[in-house]
């Protein structure tokens, strides 16, 4: 089974909004909606949990039922940070589902999520057991002490910019789980720092530009100017 795990447990502070910024609404549809309809849309998804933000969960249903998203099975609570909210759904899907069920965790803020990029995620957690969806990283990178100034770049070649889809089997990520609580690591940025801070390999699949995060007001300026660009025919 492929499940797709979508992390709606923030606040969003920093886009400074009085509702969480994964249920703001972008022409008439909220944000989180957008995200739900790549996954339900997507022919190799079974099924979607969401893990969601206390005093939503009504709401969120609510939404789930007025656009069609019949994949939606459970929803999660949320926790203090993004890693109790991750380890909350994957605590939940033990409870009912196969250790080799493959777990594409994604931010419910990257509504621009593409067939293709779900698709690759997938395969490449088939082939390798984990798959980090990544963006080449095109600008110069500096180093700094003092975040003020620099003497030393960094080559651009050895990085990547991760996004979300991140692909894992179940039982992996009830492993790394496990093993961050037993060393006290609670507050890893994303599934793949933890994985790398445990001392695990993660492999890459295809990420895209457009497949933006909202966390700032600009971003939703983009998202939107995205929705209403149509590519030129002549482009490839």
């Amino acid at each position: 089974m492929n499940i797709a795990l979508i992390i709606a447990g923030g606040a969003g502070e920093r886009m400074g909004q009085d509702i969480p910024k994964q249920f703001l609404t972008v022409n008439e549809k909220p944000v989180i909606v957008y995200t739900l309809e790549a996954f339900q849309k997507h022919p190799r998804i079974d099924e979607i949990d969401v893990v969601c933000i206390d005093g939503w969960e009504k709401t969120l249903s609510a939404y789930a039922k007025q656009f069609g998203i019949d994949k939606l099975n459970r929803i999660f609570p949320g926790g203090t940070n993004g890693q109790s909210s991750i380890r909350s759904g994957v605590t939940g899907l033990q409870e009912d589902h196969d250790g080799d069920d493959i777990v594409l965790i994604h931010d419910a803020i990257r509504p621009m999520v593409s067939e293709d990029i779900i698709s690759d995620c997938l395969i490449k957690t088939e082939q390798y057991g984990c798959a980090i969806t990544v963006i080449p990283c095109a600008e110069a990178m500096l180093t700094t002490e003092n975040g003020e100034s620099s003497q030393e770049s960094y080559p651009r070649d050895n990085l990547k910019r991760t996004q979300t889809p991140q692909g894992f089997r179940l039982k992996q990520l009830i492993q790394i789980h496990k093993e961050a609580l037993e060393k006290e690591i609670t507050n890893s940025i994303a599934s793949c720092t933890l994985m790398v801070e445990l001392g695990y390999p993660v492999y890459f699949s295809m990420g895209s530009e457009k497949n933006i995060k909202l966390t700032t007001v600009e971003d939703l300026d983009i998202f939107k100017a995205l929705l209403a660009t149509k590519r030129a025919e002549w482009l490839k």
